[in-house]
């Protein structure tokens, strides 16, 4: 018999539990049970007045923006109104069937103002991963570090020449990025290069090639990450440039052992990380050891000498070549010693012209030069310890362990839908960047903690 809906008289009372319509295995009951906001107000209250009336609870707004980054919501207008129509996002923020949802442009008044003022998104980082450390998922034995490309909130036609001379009118009458980019001028832009192309909506945004495709405005975000389970230990936005890149992941390193004493014994990278300076960096003064390709240009073309072919005699300071002449830093006395490290913090040995000139082996050697000279980095103890490690299995583990990083951008892009930024300027990267990652490391943490491992169950025919 065909049934039918009864739609009569509507009942009086409702007796209704929000807790019991969340299934016991939803994504976000493992994140409510690894989120704490136990200290959050303590943190916010030097921000707020203590006249007024009460603002929306800060900690409301800040579960709604995780459901967002953990579901891939990207718009916080479609936010909020998920939140008011699922009911597992209402139990998560706290709210009953009948409360009411904050409204979208609560959310960019606070973002630009008090959380951005207090670092409240960076705390909210910090305590996921204080809780990631308490429940060992993070060893800090071997850390790994990597950058990736995210679009920025720039279209491509709002651009200008990096050498054109842009008026931008009034400083306290332009946008945010706007404003953001003219203080930190002076700093940064006119010491070096003018870029390629400059967005006059975010300008501190990188022009970027790439590659089979058109070009476009973009900045990087920088993951450190523990190698054990994977955890983000720290992120950064930068521009699109190596310099910056490495610059980044110093300062995440040096946070790292700051706030949490984390220091590895081994950082894995890859050859944008393999620089003279950051190897120095890392065997000299850190004490970490360098699993990273080292970037070497010195070899030459195949049917001639390259620097491996000399031999280093580091008590005579010097080099011997194929043929046993040596070249030397320096090969007369002056009054007044010389360092002779270059500007490139290098070192030239010479050899002698008479050597050279009657040498056997000057067609492999320097057929176009009277002298062969190398060029020896002030950090070459440093480039000697990666290229020794450059050869071992130590090394192939590490190489194959780096793919974790490489795992989370294919996560952040794909899944958390963070392939384009929605708030423009570095601050606003550097937001959106912080908020992905604390969702991925909850994400992570359920994953690892909450759920069961899936049972294989095998029929066995009657």
């Amino acid at each position: 018999m065909m049934g039918r809906q009864e739609t009569g008289q509507d009942r009086f009372f409702y007796a209704f539990n929000i807790e019991d319509r969340v299934p016991e295995d939803h994504l976000l009951r493992g994140v409510d049970r690894f989120l704490d906001f136990s200290d959050l107000h303590q943190h916010l209250s030097p921000y707020y007045s203590e006249t007024g009336r009460p603002s929306i609870d800060p900690e409301l707004m800040i579960r709604m923006l995780m459901i967002g980054y953990c579901f891939g919501i990207r718009s916080e207008r479609r936010l909020c109104e998920e939140v008011s129509l699922n009911l597992a996002y209402r139990w998560f923020c706290r709210l009953s069937i009948e409360d009411a949802v904050p409204d979208h442009s609560t959310f960019s008044k606070n973002r630009h103002g008090r959380f951005r003022e207090s670092g409240a998104f960076r705390h909210v980082f910090e305590t996921v991963l204080r809780r990631c450390m308490s429940e060992g998922l993070v060893k800090g034995e071997g850390f790994a570090t990597d950058a990736s490309i995210v679009k920025a909130d720039a279209q491509r036609q709002r651009g200008m020449p990096g050498d054109t001379v842009i008026d931008w009118g009034n400083p306290e009458e332009v946008t945010r990025p706007v404003r953001e980019y003219l203080a930190a001028l002076d700093e940064v832009n006119r010491t070096s290069k003018p870029p390629k192309a400059i967005s006059v909506t975010d300008p501190a945004a990188s022009w970027t090639a790439a590659p089979g495709g058109p070009a476009f405005y973009a900045y990087s975000t920088n993951y450190l990450i523990d190698l054990k389970a994977g955890i983000i230990v720290d992120v950064e936005a930068s521009p699109v440039n190596k310099a910056a890149e490495v610059a980044a992941t110093k300062a995440m390193m040096e946070r790292a052992e700051d706030k949490f004493d984390l220091k590895p014994s081994r950082l894995v990278g890859d050859s944008n990380y393999g620089s003279a300076a950051m190897l120095g960096w890392l065997v000299d003064e850190k004490q970490i050891i360098p699993h990273v390709p080292v970037q070497d240009r010195s070899e030459g073309k195949p049917d001639q000498f390259g620097r491996s072919d000399f031999t280093w005699e580091a008590e005579a300071d010097r080099y011997l070549c194929p043929a046993g002449h040596s070249l030397q830093r320096t090969r007369r006395q002056f009054k007044k010693k010389r360092r002779g490290i270059t500007k490139a913090n290098t070192i030239i040995y010479r050899a002698s012209k008479f050597d050279c000139e009657s040498c056997p082996l000057k067609a492999r050697c320097c057929p176009r030069e009277p002298a062969r000279k190398i060029h020896r980095s002030i950090h070459e103890a440093a480039r000697d310890v990666a290229r020794a490690i450059y050869k071992t299995d130590a090394y192939k583990q590490s190489r194959k362990e780096r793919k974790k990083v490489e795992i989370l951008f294919a996560h952040l892009k794909r899944i958390l839908k963070l392939d384009r930024l929605r708030l423009r300027g570095p601050t606003g990267a550097k937001d959106e960047f912080l908020l992905a990652a604390t969702a991925q490391n909850l994400r992570r943490m359920v994953n690892l903690l909450s759920r069961p491992p899936p049972s294989y169950r095998v029929s066995a025919s009657a």
